[in-house]
């Protein structure tokens, strides 16, 4: 079996297990929901404010949100008694890594869908539009693949949901920092040769977290 066909089974496999439970996809989005209610009772933000505000609110918000789906992703492999049945398929391990971040990043675009109409009505900025939607693809893709990575290394500890955001909000900084940047470049019209910038930033993260889960996982998985 090829590395892209295991993949696209497990990535169809973890399709069909959410939409009978939907587990993940709820808590991402009952918790998104209410870090964004946090941030709406926590500031008053007023016209000369929220433009600055909102990009912060934004990715706070799926980072946060996000963060607890990952580190549910492979724990309820594991719970389940189906991670080493995972291991047992042939060819590269790798396959599981891009089936199942491929899975979570599909699942975390379904709760952006519903997120960013959500912060649209709050802060009365319009953030449902195509060129803020490329970015975010961009962002989620580089977050959800080495947060799958650092997930699969804390799945086997019992304190990971503690642990997972501890090691993965470090090695996230580059790509938030280019996300925010972005973002408040977009909303407000900004330098285009700057926006260039860290969208190529955001393409070389992307890159590097896709190539360390390919070389990496199999060692990864196995401690």
């Amino acid at each position: 079996m090829s590395v892209f066909s295991a993949a696209l089974a497990i990535f169809r496999k973890d399709l069909a297990a959410e939409r009978r439970g939907k587990e993940l996809v709820l808590t991402t989005l009952v918790f998104g929901l209410q870090v964004i209610l946090v941030f709406v009772f926590a500031f008053d933000l007023n016209a000369g404010v929220r433009d600055e505000a909102v990009p912060g609110v934004l990715w706070a918000t799926l980072i946060f949100a996000g963060t607890l789906g990952l580190s549910r992703s492979l724990a309820v492999e594991r719970e389940q008694g189906c991670l080493d049945g995972l291991m047992l398929l042939p060819g590269d391990r790798s396959a599981i890594f891009f089936g199942k971040a491929l899975a979570n990043w599909v699942f975390l675009l379904i709760v952006c869908a519903i997120l960013l109409p959500v912060i649209t009505f709050f802060s009365g900025i319009n953030l449902v539009r195509f060129d803020l939607a490329g970015l975010v693809l961009l962002g989620t893709f580089g977050y959800v693949f080495i947060g799958t990575l650092l997930s699969t290394l804390t799945v086997r500890i019992r304190s990971r949901e503690m642990l997972l955001p501890v090691l993965l909000l470090p090695v996230l900084i580059p790509l938030v920092l280019a996300c925010l940047r972005g973002t408040t470049l977009l909303l407000a019209g900004g330098n285009t040769s700057e926006l260039q910038t860290w969208l190529l930033l955001l393409g070389a993260y992307d890159l590097i977290a896709l190539a360390a889960g390919w070389l990496i996982f199999d060692a990864v998985i196995e401690d």
